[in-house]
């Protein structure tokens, strides 16, 4: 909200040498944000002349210029020759010139310069060069602005070139404040300055005539029950004179809050709804057809609005009509087929209090956001559309030759209820932690407009009616810290209640970020939305139909399915960086995935009420309306895990690297993750391992299809692991208690075996453990050999073997006797023989 500063003045006592800044910061203590200062952005000497003469001077470009005699006063110089190449105006005509050492926006300095072969000792402004709008069609006559003042005349005062205005960020709960009247009331609070209302007005001065003009509102769907137009107030001012300027205060004034003039009917309108806060739409009286009426669109409608643009309109759109059909939308933007222009002679004032959920789901609906919506869906105060019809009125009158009239008019309104609010007298202090007094809570609350009485252990609070944000006892003491200063909340630690912190869960996946972020992996973050085929492919074993959720309202519809998987996010991320030259990638991603079962009904249509804590029976039924949702943590490598150097070659990743990432994972969860061999849709055939806890499978490991790379537009080979981590850390268990060091000598052997070339490894080696007993220390394969001196169909692998006894230093017999024992459990089970 841009606030001048000449304008604040009229509603509030400002300090003569108040600063822009010193305003700002006087906001800035009643809660808002301070934005921007804004300015006109120009210097003088810049003056009222008087053309005396001028010579018409055609050009060899084409263009005639005119060779001007400018009378600036004695005191600017008198007379000066200035090159002008407008031709809008006449000898005995008054203008702004900008004489040399004037400083335009821009910036743009004057200086006297040769030109066209004259030196021009100045410019005569237009509009647009001073910054007064977007005209520039020619030179400013001050005759077209209504003035004749003195030659020599400061020209930046007289037009309000020297107002400033600030810039304050109003939130959506304080739409009151998105005017001058809201401004400045705020302003008042903060300084102490005596406000001055400009929404009171004599009672008599609000009578309105009741007959000649029928307005109906017909809201036969409302929102949530609330009707669409609560209050619609009409006045009709005839006769007005649309080609009458519109003053320089209102102009400038204008400017600086951001709007742009369009003419003296517009500007008015526009004018009263920043002093007011209510917006004011007007229209073409002759061009109305009958009275009017507001409803909600009817399929198939449409409606072209002041922007040009035909819209197709939703039967949710609350709409302005008369007997010819749409004529506006309420609340966002009138119709072109009865806006004020050039040809207007009678105007229709409307102000009207609209829905707030009608109209802000109207101007998103038709990407429309305007002044008029902005104030709308925050809240108008319902009593001042009465005062704002009036005060648009009377501008016209006075500003466009009009006459009120006094005895056609309409005005539909239903009676404003303000409920009282009990305040507890002790509950501000209590909630705040400051120990204010009772007359500290009274004068806050009365000095935002509240009506306060006593009643016993607390006080009866009525709000005022252009704060709709106050709803309850938090909000009235929200209210009274705000008045009395936020700077007086002392900062107090709050002491945390003994035995809480963080879940195991969440120690255990920090502990798993913190790993795998340690052992060189970058942590990523993907949108979690992805296509119904990359589902199937990365969630499932052999590229079945796996069930997913589909949003309503996706932010990408070529996406719009929840993963069941993290890899389509890694990979997205992997190309991304790719595509940026960065092609050597550790990445992983922690996050949820969604896993919903086919057939499942998922949703629910009751919506529980807000403020009110769901009983355990509902919080269970809003569990239930929604699809599993584990949290996996997935690695993705590709390229190079050494880069060349001097000396030595590139070492690229391969699979090696994704097991040590699988075990980096395991080791922080404090489980053990075995491997054996399977089969994924998105996975290499024989480079593929699935992950398994026990008996329980936990995630997978291998490297992608080629295919799937290069659908992903990565141009080497890629690895990738995903596990379940919930599952993980649920298995976790208890953490283990380190056992004590074994102080006898180990004793090392290794055995090859060969077995037939489907039976998993990590079988062979589970039988070698469970066969050789407690005295095997530690198994790992070593080697995975298949050529000559194998059969066909076999294979030959070999393990390495620690033996170690806790009391005892083992002798050779008796590390063999235990390696045999696991020899034989694999040959009962697999036929494994001692390869010779």
């Amino acid at each position: 909200m841009r606030v001048p500063l000449s304008w604040l003045r009229e509603f509030v006592d400002v300090a003569p040498d108040a600063t822009p800044e010193d305003v700002l910061a006087s906001f800035v203590s009643v809660g808002f944000e301070e934005e921007d200062v804004h300015r006109f952005d120009l210097t003088g000497p810049i003056v009222v002349g008087k053309v005396l003469s001028f010579e018409a001077e055609p050009q060899s470009n084409g263009k005639t210029i005119r060779w001007c005699q400018v009378d600036v006063g004695e005191e600017n110089g008198g007379i000066r020759g200035i090159v002008c190449g407008a031709g809008n105006f006449f000898e005995g005509d008054k203008v702004v010139v900008t004489l040399p050492g004037a400083v335009l926006p821009g910036p743009f300095p004057i200086a006297a310069r040769k030109t066209y072969g004259h030196v021009s000792d100045g410019m005569i402004a237009s509009a647009k060069e001073l910054g007064l709008g977007d005209e520039h069609s020619g030179i400013l006559r001050l005759t077209e602005l209504g003035l004749d003042p003195e030659v020599g005349t400061d020209a930046i005062a007289l037009l309000g070139l020297d107002d400033v205005a600030v810039d304050i960020n109003v939130t959506p709960d304080r739409g009151y404040a998105l005017s001058l009247r809201g401004a400045a009331r705020e302003y008042a609070h903060a300084t102490g300055g005596q406000f001055r209302d400009p929404g009171l007005r004599a009672f008599e001065e609000l009578e309105q005539p009741t007959g000649g003009f029928e307005v109906t509102v017909d809201d036969t769907a409302p929102i949530h029950g609330n009707v669409g137009a609560s209050e619609f107030v009409v006045r009709i001012v005839r006769d007005v004179d649309p080609s009458r300027p519109t003053p320089p205060w209102m102009r400038a004034r204008l400017t600086l809050a951001g709007i742009r003039s369009l003419g003296i009917l517009i500007d008015i309108t526009n004018y009263v709804m920043l002093e007011l806060g209510n917006p004011i739409h007007g229209y073409d009286l002759d061009l109305l057809n009958g009275g009017i009426t507001v409803r909600r669109a009817t399929a198939g409608e449409k409606l072209t609005t002041l922007d040009g643009k035909e819209r197709s309109l939703s039967p949710e759109d609350l709409l302005i009509t008369d007997e010819s059909g749409p004529i506006g939308l309420a609340g966002v933007m009138g119709g072109g087929k009865t806006e004020m222009g050039d040809a207007t002679r009678n105007v229709l004032i409307e102000a009207a209090i609209f829905d707030t959920v009608s109209i802000a789901r109207t101007a998103r609906r038709h990407k429309l956001p305007s002044e008029a919506s902005r104030r709308f869906e925050r809240g108008v105060d319902p009593l001042i559309p009465f005062v704002a019809a009036r005060r648009v009125a009377d501008l016209m009158v006075e500003l466009a030759g009009g006459t009120l009239d006094t005895t056609v008019g309409g005005a539909l309104f239903s009676e404003v209820f303000l409920e009282a609010i009990a305040l507890p007298k002790s509950f501000s202090a209590g909630l705040i932690g400051v120990d204010y007094t009772e007359d500290e809570v009274i004068a806050a609350l009365e000095m935002v407009g509240c009506e306060v009485s006593e009643d016993g252990d607390a006080w009866e609070v009525i709000p005022p009616s252009w704060r709709p944000d106050l709803t309850d006892k938090w909000t009235l003491a929200e209210e009274v810290a705000r008045i009395h200063g936020l700077d007086r909340i002392p900062s107090v630690l709050p002491t945390p209640p003994s035995g809480r912190g963080l879940t195991p869960h969440q120690k255990g996946r920090r502990r798993v970020a913190n790993a795998l972020a340690s052992a060189g992996f970058v942590e990523t973050l993907a949108f979690p939305f992805t296509t119904e085929e990359l589902n199937d492919l990365h969630g499932s074993e052999t590229g079945e139909h796996l069930a997913s959720i589909k949003l309503a309202n996706p932010l990408d519809g070529q996406a719009p399915f929840l993963r069941r998987s993290l890899l389509p996010g890694l990979l997205q991320n992997a190309h991304r960086n790719v595509s940026r030259g960065l092609t050597d990638l550790a990445l992983f991603e922690a996050g949820s995935v969604f896993t919903p079962e086919a057939g499942a009904a998922y949703g629910t249509e009751t919506v529980p009420p807000l403020a009110v804590r769901p009983d355990d029976a509902t919080l269970a039924a809003l569990h239930a309306s929604i699809p599993p949702q584990p949290r996996h943590i997935a690695v993705l490598l590709t390229g190079s895990a050494i880069s060349k150097q001097p000396g030595r070659a590139a070492v690229e990743y391969d699979l090696s690297d994704a097991l040590g990432a699988v075990q980096t994972i395991a080791a922080a969860a404090g489980v053990r993750i075995d491997v054996r061999q399977g089969q994924r849709a998105a996975l290499h055939p024989g480079r593929t391992g699935i992950l398994t806890v026990g008996d329980t499978e936990v995630g997978y490991v291998g490297e992608l299809l080629p295919a799937v790379a290069h659908a992903a537009d990565l141009p080497g080979r890629v690895f990738v692991a995903e596990l379940d981590l919930d599952g993980i850390l649920s298995l976790a268990g208890a953490p283990e208690v380190a056992a004590s060091l074994r102080t006898y000598p180990a004793a090392t052997q290794d055995v090859s075996l060969v077995v037939p070339a489907d039976v998993p490894a990590a079988d062979v080696r589970a039988a070698l453990v469970e066969g050789a007993g407690d005295l095997l220390e530690s198994l790992r394969l070593v080697d995975d050999y298949r050529g000559a001196g194998i059969d066909d169909g076999a294979k030959s692998l070999t393990f390495a073997l620690r033996f170690r006894a806790d009391d005892r230093t083992l002798t050779a017999a008796e590390a063999t006797e235990a390696k045999l024992a696991g020899v034989d459990a694999a040959a009962s089970r697999f036929g494994a023989t001692i390869r010779d």
